[in-house]
């Protein structure tokens, strides 16, 4: 806590502000069961992003961008198109420096090595006493934390853990025969309670002046576990069992066993750090960070790879796009076999490709994957409940699951006997052991061979029971459990309906059945399982999600007041909820017992057709994975990718967001001619439906900060997986369930490993809005936050005018024409073929 004016030791040291500072650059990634992707360096993001990565690159010695060399051979292979690259020199430096700064950019000899500022104080016990705090100090402080804050793979647990941590561990000093110290001054300081960080900096820096950079040094050569700590004391419940500690906790503790590794190497011989001659002093840590030539180059470097992709996508956006009144035309003659709405995700860009192409007639749509209904889901045989929106929402409503009596045979949960507690116990771990321990050992030898779904496999099928009922209606607002709403009321139904149908132009010519498709994925000994759900349902599946809203759209009472505000349902269309499994491309519908008979049948066929797409999904999805022969047919393909997603020993069972570039809001024509290749989130949105845009409000408020940080920790996880990323899954120790670390000692790993990464191209999202500029400006700058996003370009802009399809793109704060370099593009007649042709990126093709 900050201590009063008249109270502190220090006039230069305000705790209160430096731990706020520090909170604001640690990480913030939360535990893994919430593992939700957002801007890994969102401390910087106040600031330009090029001025914001070279800033975090010399303060933090992040590595920011690729490097000369692999920008160079991305040139070379044609990869970044020496028309671009020209213009993008030309726009920066000036016609007239084009050749020299293409020579710089070619052929330039620059040192790419980086000393950063952090790091570089704390440096000095090395050089002045030739002593390892690090070695002496992290092996017994995060084996401290990690039993502190463990959530369930400890057999015993920690021995006090309700008052807090330095509390806990004062009551543990206390009342046991052995200490966590070595020495007995910091053993005394922290008996002593009364813990102020300015008392134990005096006597470890002594310079009050330094104090800050010797705790942002401590606390960033660990920068994993400081961030999870520090994301535990602003959320709390992010813990199923929760426990109490702060970053101002985590120092206090560090520097106490910090005084006590010096005093038992040194007795009283040592003094404070600062004493003496010592280096890298920094006189402001966070001052901005001059740019260089390199700088300069790697800028150009970055936008020329950058615009080399989109310039192919506006290309054929030019190319493929439809005049306005055909597009009238088709719709009005069109009679659509079914509807089908999808998450905003880019791995669903492909099957909504092949549904398309195998049915015609049939529409789908794209929405942010919650389907916009926000609330907490409590499973029936739960104790605790989970959140199914977005993470920064905080919902008011709770759907439970109840068991459904009237179905006769229901399924039970499965239960594995090694993940009971008696498997632990003393005699009965044993018997276990002696017994069911050898059939366990022939299963391990049997999965190498003959991979299939265990108690240990994530499913996502398993999030809720298919045959369960949920509590989704609520017919007295005073039925409330843990201060939560259970179910909504007719109006709230009628709110979330009436937005989503709108936001995505769905608002008349509705078919008989429509289906609402959420995904999640299946995996074993997958670590990172949560970040390949549904984002927008705080990384969970979106099956609950589905269910709930096609139950508000089918209620006879929301059609009825929808019916007044221009939204007439057809009485024979009927919402179906569905999931999609990414990894294994599997679909399973809910609650078709509410089916005509007439819908019944036209199921029977849609069923049919979603399996046929699914293989073909599956087949296109193959081309990345080196195990599976992506000749083969696409059925045998699809078996060969359900066994893969539960072999034990796959660190890919799906390659995630890998490759996302764009993010496309508009209606579906507006991509449907192009190919891809499952790099773009797609919202659907029709402009004549929101002329004010009223409803791109709240989509772009979500794209930003979901498609955004999603596409912005995988460009940082790729550029340098070693600090911004997880490193190689393999050696991945999981810690108290609730982050990663390499071995028992090591740092928690933030970001992403690298086997979701190695595929990526590190480019930012290019979001393409279809609407005009004018009320897409006033749309994004509603919100500052969002407004930030790209008015910093940490994401770029372009719009579609719906009515001239002129091209504008956005930078700094306003709209310019822009024509693409590229007049035409390939085609493509057997995306089949194409796919068996290699695996790396393709570029933009017209679909014939």
């Amino acid at each position: 806590m900050k201590a009063h004016n008249s109270e502190k030791l220090s006039p230069q040291f305000d705790e209160h502000e430096v731990l706020h500072d520090l909170k604001h650059f640690l990480p913030a990634q939360a535990p893994l069961k919430d593992f939700v992707h957002h801007n890994t360096l969102h401390a910087f993001q106040n600031l330009k992003f090029y001025d914001a990565i070279r800033n975090a690159s010399k303060i933090f010695g992040y590595k920011v961008s690729l490097s000369l060399e692999e920008y160079r051979s991305l040139y070379d292979t044609k990869r970044i198109n020496p028309l671009i690259l020209d213009k993008i020199i030309s726009e920066k430096k000036g016609v007239e420096l084009l050749e020299e700064w293409k020579a710089k950019a070619l052929y330039g000899k620059y040192d790419e090595s980086n000393q950063p500022r952090i790091g570089q104080l704390r440096a000095n016990w090395k050089k002045k006493y030739y002593i390892d705090l690090d070695l002496l100090v992290h092996p017994i402080l995060f084996r401290i934390l990690c039993s502190y804050l463990d959530q369930g793979i400890a057999i015993w647990g920690f021995p006090v853990s309700h008052k807090g941590f330095l509390d806990s561990l004062r009551e543990m000093e206390l009342n046991t025969f052995t200490s966590f110290f070595k020495t007995q001054r910091a053993k005394d300081l922290l008996l002593k309670g009364d813990y102020k960080i300015e008392e134990l900096l005096k006597i470890v820096v002594g310079d009050e002046s330094l104090y800050k950079q010797y705790i942002f040094d401590q606390q960033f050569a660990h920068q994993g576990w400081s961030g999870i700590v520090s994301a535990i004391e602003d959320f709390p419940q992010t813990l199923l069992d929760t426990k109490k500690i702060s970053i101002h906790e985590l120092i206090v503790f560090e520097l106490l066993l910090e005084i006590d590794a010096l005093d038992n190497k040194f007795g009283e011989k040592w003094v404070p750090i600062a004493v003496g001659d010592i280096e890298g002093k920094a006189d402001d840590l966070f001052a901005n960070v001059p740019k260089t030539q390199l700088h300069e180059v790697l800028n150009i470097w970055q936008d020329a790879f950058e615009w080399s992709y989109y310039d192919q996508v506006f290309a054929g956006i030019k190319e493929t796009l439809p005049t306005e009144r055909n597009l009238g035309d088709r719709r009005q003659t069109q009679e659509q076999s079914f509807q089908a709405l999808f998450c905003i995700d880019d791995r669903e860009c492909s099957l909504r490709r092949y549904l398309e192409k195998f049915d015609e007639n049939c529409e789908t749509f794209g929405t942010a994957g919650f389907f916009g209904v926000e609330f907490f889901f409590q499973p029936e045989f739960a104790n605790s409940y989970t959140k199914q929106c977005p993470a920064p929402v905080t919902p008011k409503y709770l759907i439970k699951e109840l068991s459904n009596e009237s179905v006769i045979g229901k399924s039970k949960k499965q239960q594995d006997i090694h993940f009971r507690k008696q498997s632990h116990a003393l005699f009965s771990g044993w018997l276990i052991s002696q017994t069911l321990g050898f059939w366990s050992a022939f299963r391990l030898f049997l999965n190498i061979f003959r991979p299939s779904m265990s108690t240990a496999s994530v499913s996502s099928f398993r999030h809720m029971d298919k045959a369960s009922v949920l509590s989704i209606e609520n017919t007295d607002p005073n039925h409330r459990e843990f201060d939560l709403q259970v179910g909504f009321t007719v109006p709230e139904m009628v709110q979330r309906v009436e937005n989503l149908l709108n936001s995505i132009g769905l608002v008349k010519d509705f078919a008989p059945i429509v289906y609402v498709v959420g995904h999640g994925a299946s995996s074993v000994n997958n670590t990172h399982y949560a970040g390949y759900d549904c984002g927008a349902c705080s990384g969970r599946p979106g099956s609950v999600n589905a269910r709930v809203i096609s139950f508000m759209a089918n209620h006879p009472k929301v059609r009825e007041i929808l019916r007044t505000k221009g939204i007439d349902i057809p009485s024979k269309t009927q919402f179906i909820g569905s999931l999609h499994d990414t990894t294994r491309d599997e679909i399973a519908f809910y609650d078709l017992e509410i089916l005509t008979s007439e819908n019944q049948k036209n199921h029977a066929k849609n069923e049919a057709l979603f399996t046929k797409s699914l293989d073909f999904n599956a087949k296109e999805r193959s081309r990345r994975f080196e195990s599976i022969d992506t000749k083969l047919s696409p059925e045998q393909i699809h078996e060969q990718i359900r066994t893969r997603a539960v072999s034990l020993f796959e660190p890919r069972p799906e390659l995630n967001h890998a490759t996302n570039a764009l993010c496309i809001v508009g209606k579906r024509e507006l991509s449907k001619g192009l190919f891809l290749d499952r790099r773009s989130f797609m919202n659907s949105f029709d402009y004549q439906v929101d002329p004010e845009g009223k409803y791109l409000v709240n989509i772009m408020n979500a794209v930003a900060p979901v498609c955004g940080g999603i596409n912005l920790e995988y460009y940082f996880s790729r550029v340098d997986n070693h600090k911004l990323g997880a490193g190689s899954k393999l050696p991945h120790n999981v810690m108290g369930l609730f982050g990663v670390a390499n071995g028992i000692d090591g740092d928690l790993r933030p970001g992403l490993p690298s086997q979701m990464i190695e595929v990526h191209d590190p480019i930012r999202l290019m979001v393409i809005v279809e609407h005009f500029p004018e009320v897409v400006l006033a749309s994004i700058k509603k919100s500052e936050q969002t407004y930030e996003w790209f008015q910093n370009e940490w994401i770029h802009l372009m719009v579609v005018n719906p009515e001239t399809r002129e091209l504008y793109y956005f930078k700094n704060g306003g709209f310019s024409i822009y024509q693409p370099l590229q007049k035409s593009l390939d085609s493509v007649h057997d995306i089949a073929t194409l796919l068996e042709s290699h695996q790396e990126n393709f570029p933009v093709y017209l679909i014939k």
